[in-house]
């Protein structure tokens, strides 16, 4: 396990609430987890990233920490996480945690402390301001749950800030003391064995202190509140960076260790606050954001997003994923009617694969899962529930695990689920796909294992080429080892010249080689060695 492990590394997120219950209960949790590692083990993967299991009340499944330093008892004990990391490093894989640090439960002791009193020893702990004077909130501040990002509480008659949901208060970082505290809890795990931590929301730790209004943004014609203001004074702050530093030092004390922030910026400036907050070595060791994330599937997004991040950044380092928990799943993103889903599948891990950075791929994304289509009485996600139906929110991404066709909700549970195990995602459990050589899982070991042994694709240089659209085409380089990515992000037939002299191929899905010219079927995808001469 050597130094920097994870850059260029293969990072598997695991939702606990969904990846196996060992309980009955229909929930999740992590004896279930460490029963399952053999298979996340079997991709060829190098780490884990546990989403939330702390204490909390989960109106935001867990992204609502009521204490940093505890597992839920709906997840289990402090002993089976030290059994799942045990587990997890025999098998050797790195183990990841989240760290909510912007936001606490408003259950948490801090909260309920600092709420009681204007001169309590946490009363400033959290932001609190005084309504203008005809009592609305003191700035335009929206939530991304919707209303305004200020409650009202009466014992203080103060307003507190929250972007998130009402019951998910903001803690204020320019109280030294807050940052101290939240530190103390980051160091409880690395003392546990962590290996690093994904960073929610990493750019909203600091707001304005002023509270100034955000002015306003052309959101599009689609937009709703949030995306019509520029967020410049409510998040991304650039006293943002000096936390960072701090956690930065705390981490480089234990060897190893790795943090990745979310950063939550929407527009075209996401890559270049993903390479502030990585770039030297005193801040983040990698970031991502949602750019990737998104129904933008074509040749000039991938282009612009990479050449963006490494012209910003050349000494920061990317994480890309398409798709996690917050998002629609990308196979239904990005696909229509007619969609061979099972190809768009193969062709986007072979896309990911050849990308320079880490990668990160969410739990079932190796089965090809679809999103689960749900009716508004099998929602539990607060927004989806109060923006449905033009917004069903984040619950059709979250539903469990299928591991086998002939048992009970897939194998996922005896009791009901806490989501539906449903007919279209159940078919494509592990059970049914693990003796099939060309079915998706197969095709993601295959594919991660090229990746792990060519170092030209792990850490090597990039180079995109000008080739027909919608075809995406580009080389990676390291010593005297070069590797060409050729892809057809289409439904139709695309033939472009053959951009270079081709030697052993390494990946082929629905190419044809022909004199002077490759053809390509929909979502064709060709990885070959460049002969050099």
């Amino acid at each position: 396990m050597a130094d920097e492990w994870w850059r260029g590394a293969v990072i598997y997120q695991i939702y606990p609430r969904s990846f196996q219950d060992s309980t009955g209960n229909g929930i999740g949790d992590l004896p279930g987890i460490t029963s399952r590692l053999d298979h996340v083990a079997s991709l060829g993967v190098d780490a884990i990233w546990l989403s939330p299991f702390f204490t909390s009340p989960m109106a935001d499944m867990g992204y609502d920490v009521s204490d940093y330093c505890d597992v839920d008892p709906l997840f289990g004990t402090l002993a089976d996480f030290d059994a799942l990391l045990a587990r997890a490093h025999d098998l050797g894989l790195r183990v990841i945690i989240d760290q909510v640090l912007s936001h606490t439960s408003d259950q948490h002791p801090w909260f309920q402390a600092s709420r009681a009193s204007l001169t309590g020893d946490k009363s400033d702990w959290y932001v609190w301001a005084g309504p203008r004077v005809d009592g609305t909130p003191p700035n335009n501040w929206p939530s991304h749950f919707g209303g305004p990002a200020w409650e009202w509480e009466p014992r203080r008659k103060q307003y507190y800030l929250h972007n998130y949901l009402t019951s998910q208060p903001d803690l204020n970082f320019h109280n030294s003391n807050v940052q101290d505290a939240l530190l103390d809890s980051v160091n409880f795990w690395l003392e546990r064995g962590v290996d690093g931590f994904r960073l929610d929301t990493v750019n909203y730790y600091v707001h304005d202190q002023q509270l100034r209004d955000n002015p306003p943004m052309d959101g599009g014609p689609n937009a709703g509140p949030y995306e019509m203001q520029d967020h410049i004074y409510s998040k991304t702050r650039p006293e943002n960076i000096k936390f960072l530093k701090r956690l930065r030092r705390l981490t480089d004390k234990y060897p190893d260790r790795m943090l990745v922030g979310e950063v939550g910026v929407s527009d075209d400036r996401s890559v270049q606050v993903m390479g502030d907050y990585t770039r030297e070595d005193d801040r983040l060791h990698m970031a991502y954001s949602f750019t990737m994330l998104g129904d933008d599937h074509s040749p000039d997004h991938f282009r612009s997003r990479i050449e963006g991040f490494f012209e910003g950044a050349p000494d920061g380092w990317p994480c890309w994923s398409f798709s996690n928990h917050d998002v629609r799943r990308h196979v239904t993103r990005w696909s229509g009617p007619e969609t061979d889903i099972g190809a768009l599948a193969k062709q986007s891990i072979a896309l990911l694969a050849c990308l320079p950075g880490t990668l990160g791929i969410y739990q079932g994304e190796e089965l090809g899962q679809t999103e689960t289509d749900l009716e508004y009485d099998e929602l539990t996600d607060p927004p989806g529930l109060r923006f449905w139906p033009e917004y069903k929110g984040r619950d059709g991404c979250r539903t469990p695990m299928v591991w086998d066709l002939e048992k009970a909700n897939a194998g996922f549970t005896e009791a009901t689920p806490w989501l539906p195990v449903k007919p279209p995602q159940a078919a494509r459990a592990v059970s049914e796909q693990g003796a099939d050589n060309d079915s998706v899982l197969a095709t993601y070991r295959r594919v991660l294992a090229l990746r792990a042994g060519i170092a030209a694709l792990k850490q090597g240089d990039y180079r995109f080429l000008d080739t027909p659209k919608p075809s995406l085409v580009f080389e990676r380089s390291f010593a005297a080892q070069s590797v060409i990515c050729m892809l057809n992000l289409s439904e139709s037939q695309v033939t472009i010249p053959t951009p270079c002299a081709l030697g052993d191929i390494k990946f082929n899905q629905s190419t044809v080689i022909e004199s002077g010219s490759v053809r390509m079927e929909a979502h064709g995808c060709l990885i070959a060695e460049i002969l050099l001469g």
